[in-house]
């Protein structure tokens, strides 16, 4: 089983940095754990500069190094019992690229990934296709025989388009053009392959038991065969470090229906990875380790070790003051599984051959925002999963259907699912036409953008910027009308700064529901996504509680910005529901390789006072509680469930539910 409270321990180290592990000390590493209520840190046998921090035959220490680093951390670490699983950069080596530029991966124009050459400073990363292959399982092979680690950490490893002159004459000897992108992608997804089978053969050669994860920093979904080739899965997403505070969630509502571990990964930096001497407030730690626990995961947070081998005091009793709290939760979290109303099969889960894997998925990202802000229970899946298992499937704007989805929807639909579309969704694969019962015949993509949404015939017009679909009602009642602007801005006719006003003469109907389907004729998922306008939300909240009634398994009196989770432990007989809040603030933009990115930061708790929860199950309750703290709640029973009313919560509380 994972631990809870993990410490992820960069050491990327410099060649030019003088006296590496000089002021490592075994009492004062140590003492540094136990302040942090740590009991799992991943520690570091090479680095992406290349250098290893063990006596190795295979590779070369770091040349400013004088004893086995590796050996005392892992010493250190067993004494006091903690688990100490082993890092190795795969995806990067600085050494070699180097010493052997034809290992690294190329773009056609023979630019360099990651770093596009060597005119500035950054890594660039190596291609498994060449023998760097094999010199990095020869580094393996020697960190488990040397040391006989209980897991394996490689970093920078997914699949990569490559057209080295390996992989160039790989995809020529399979009679493939390597200009075709889509046969230099076959040849990354046959490489990366290829790497995990020898990197698993390698490994559990020596431990059959032996932890392996191969990090890429997201976890593609639909792409259960990378999430397997791990043992477990570790979600890396620094909500000050660009990712935001909504990024984690969405990574976590998928994963939690793999049947694997996992874990949510965070740092304690202000920014992001490579920072020294920066920490964010403890309230941040509390909420993203209390985050994690809600969405069924345990916790990692990043950290960076100075060159000398000390460990940075402040770090670990900043860490320590959100570990503390994790250690008390524990036991409301083994083994617990999410319970969710709501499933997404997304716009990413259901990508075609020919779509870019960087693409962004702008309605999953609007999907997801809207369902964590309104406070529904809530996953993400793939085509793998049952969809008998949820109350209401969301098919967010771009996600087509073939006569296999298309049979597998409708068995849904008669076991009595309900299904949430937008803009294409819902049409044939190759077709622009339903290919399911909405009530409507679709007529095409509308000219007119921007345009407006009216929730009654003669209502306000309010504005959507997304693309508009037009549908011909049948037998479907009409849920939302649209009006169109009076020309689209060009040229020769604009009026105002953005855009022309609705014109009150073109009244079509937008939104259609029919039996168990609601169909929304505008990309409003992509719209909330991108700004987050109110319209959207509402058009999507109204839609999803039409489809649910009163049918939630539960609901919480939060503002926009809480977090609600249901989660059930069944040895124990009891369910959790998980309740979060924080305000975030935008503190600003910071500059990483050449690439933007936002801080968006926690540092006030505002408490909340007398919160209503209800939870809907089917169990007989019989005793209510918050945990960790044991102080009991009266709870009654109404038409949605049992209700209850905490008195006051701040940051993050877990509500119990023991039944009969």
């Amino acid at each position: 089983m994972l631990a809870y409270r993990q410490v992820h321990l960069d050491f990327h180290t410099s060649e030019c940095i003088p006296g590496i592990g000089s002021a490592f000390d075994k009492k004062q590493f140590q003492d540094a754990l136990k302040a942090g209520h740590v009991n799992s840190i991943t520690i570091f046998a090479k680095c992406h500069h290349g250098w290893s921090y063990y006596p190795t035959k295979v590779n070369e220490m770091h040349p400013h190094l004088e004893f086995d680093l590796l050996k005392a951390q892992l010493d250190a670490c067993k004494e006091i019992g903690v688990k100490s699983p082993v890092y190795l950069s795969a995806g990067f080596d600085e050494k070699m690229a180097r010493e052997h530029s034809d290992w690294l991966i190329r773009n056609l124009d023979e630019t360099t990934d990651y770093t596009k050459d060597f005119s500035e400073a950054g890594y660039h990363r190596m291609c498994y296709n060449t023998p760097y292959l094999d010199k990095l399982l020869a580094e393996i092979d020697e960190v488990m025989t040397m040391y006989q680690p209980e897991g394996i950490f490689l970093d920078i490893s997914t699949v990569m388009p490559c057209t080295c002159s390996y992989c160039r004459r790989s995809i020529v000897e399979r009679g493939k053009d390597y200009r075709d992108p889509a046969a230099v992608l076959e040849q990354a997804e046959i490489t990366f392959a290829e790497y995990t089978r020898r990197v698993e053969e390698t490994i559990h050669r020596h431990n059959p038991d032996c932890t392996i994860f191969h990090n890429a920093g997201h976890i593609t979904r639909g792409r259960r065969d990378i999430a397997h080739a791990n043992s477990h899965l570790e979600l890396e997403s620094l909500p000050t470090g660009g990712w935001g505070y909504d990024h984690f969630p969405m990574s976590a509502a998928y994963v939690m229906n793999l049947g694997m571990e996992y874990l949510g990964m965070t740092g304690k930096f202000h920014t992001t990875w490579g920072e020294f001497g920066g920490f964010k407030h403890p309230n941040a730690l509390r909420y993203e380790t209390g985050l994690s626990l809600a969405f069924g995961a345990k916790c990692s947070i990043g950290d960076q070790l100075h060159p000398n081998g000390k460990m940075n005091e402040k770090t670990y009793q900043l860490i320590g003051k959100a570990y503390e709290e994790v250690e008390a939760k524990e036991p409301w979290c083994y083994d617990a599984k999410n319970i969710c109303d709501i499933a997404v099969l997304g716009e990413e889960a259901c990508l075609t051959e020919a779509a870019s894997r960087d693409t962004v998925h702008n309605g999953d990202i609007g999907a997801n925002r809207v369902l964590l802000n309104g406070h529904y229970l809530y996953t993400f899946i793939d085509k793998e999963v049952d969809f008998n298992k949820f109350k209401v499937l969301v098919l967010p704007d771009t996600v087509r259907l073939n006569q296999e989805l298309i049979n597998r929807l409708n068995a849904y639909l008669k076991q009595g699912g309900k299904l949430l579309l937008s803009g294409e969704s819902g049409l044939w694969e190759q077709e622009d036409a339903f290919a399911l019962e909405t009530g409507a015949v679709y007529c095409g993509k509308n000219s007119y953008r921007p345009n407006y949404c009216l929730f009654e015939k003669n209502g306000a017009a309010e504005v959507i910027y997304q693309q508009s679909h037009l549908i011909e009602p049948v037998d479907g009642r009409v849920w939302l009308y649209g009006q169109n602007s009076y020309f689209n801005r060009d040229l020769y006719h604009f009026s105002s700064h953005q855009h022309t006003p609705n014109n009150e003469d073109t009244l079509f109907p937008a939104a259609v529901h029919k039996g168990n389907i609601i169909y929304i004729g505008w990309n409003v998922f992509s719209e909330y996504g991108t700004i987050g306008s109110l319209q959207a939300k509402k058009i999507i909240t109204q839609a999803l509680d039409t489809l649910l009634g009163r049918d939630k398994a539960a609901k919480a009196s939060l503002p926009d910005r809480g977090v609600l989770t249901l989660t059930k432990q069944e040895k124990e007989k009891r369910y959790m529901a998980h309740l979060l809040f924080a305000h975030t603030t935008i503190r600003g933009t910071f500059d990483i390789c050449g690439e933007k990115k936002t801080v968006e930061a926690i540092e006030d708790i505002v408490p909340l006072y007398n919160t209503k929860l209800c939870v809907n199950v089917p169990e007989k309750i019989h005793h209510v509680y918050l945990a960790p703290q044991m102080t009991e709640l009266k709870f009654e029973n109404c038409e949605d469930g049992i209700f209850c009313t905490i008195p006051e919560m701040e940051c993050h509380q877990i509500v119990v539910f023991e039944y009969e």
